[in-house]
């Protein structure tokens, strides 16, 4: 499910998202597939009631841990905007924490051997203000996630300072129409027609 563009503001749009690798995935369906031998292997030697149940039991144990662990992969998602990092986790209970790409100071990845063979790693962001580190485990292809924030960052901060720039010389503009009109070289009417065409630019 896309992220909600309820939630996004007025000029922002969603570059991308995705879960955690799905190498997260791989305990889950070992545990679940090992619980069905044993279950398999428990109703061929056990006679009786006891022979049922307990490969019952063996089953729906194994399913508990897989659902718990798939649950979690399937409801942890990750988002990047032009304007912030998104991590949302859970359905019911949810949490959310969101990174603000202007004070994103430092991305940096990590992978293991295994971790390389199947593209995934981790990422540590080291951010401003309360959020300090934070680290981020099992992201598919931390190299590109990397290289993405990096450059929506980048373009982020080129935002900010163009819309600083332009208020500022709207504010310069202001300011010296305002002096015309106390110099009486514009009329009340003249100014604010100027000041229409101004901010209406």
């Amino acid at each position: 499910m896309p992220y909600p563009e309820r939630l996004l503001s007025l000029d922002e749009r969603v570059e991308t998202e995705f879960r955690p690798h799905w190498k997260l995935l791989v305990w889950p369906v070992l545990i679940l597939v090992v619980a069905i031998v044993v279950a398999v292997v428990l109703v061929i030697n056990i006679d009786g009631l006891f022979g049922w149940v307990l490969p019952l039991v063996v089953v729906l144990a194994g399913l508990l841990i897989s659902v718990k662990r798939w649950y979690r992969w399937l409801f942890t998602k990750f988002i990047i905007t032009n304007e912030r990092l998104i991590v949302r986790r859970g359905l019911i209970a949810r949490n959310s924490k969101e990174i603000p790409l202007e004070r994103i100071d430092n991305i940096s990845f990590s992978q293991t051997v295994g971790e390389r063979i199947f593209r995934s790693g981790d990422l540590l962001l080291e951010s401003a203000g309360e959020a300090g580190q934070s680290r981020y485990s099992d992201i598919p292809r931390p190299e590109e996630t990397q290289a993405l924030v990096y450059r929506m960052r980048e373009a982020r901060i080129r935002d900010l300072e163009g819309t600083r720039h332009r208020s500022s010389s709207r504010a310069d503009e202001l300011a010296k129409l305002a002096r015309l009109r106390e110099q009486g070289v514009l009329t009340d009417a003249e100014f604010a027609a100027e000041k229409g065409k101004l901010l209406g630019g």
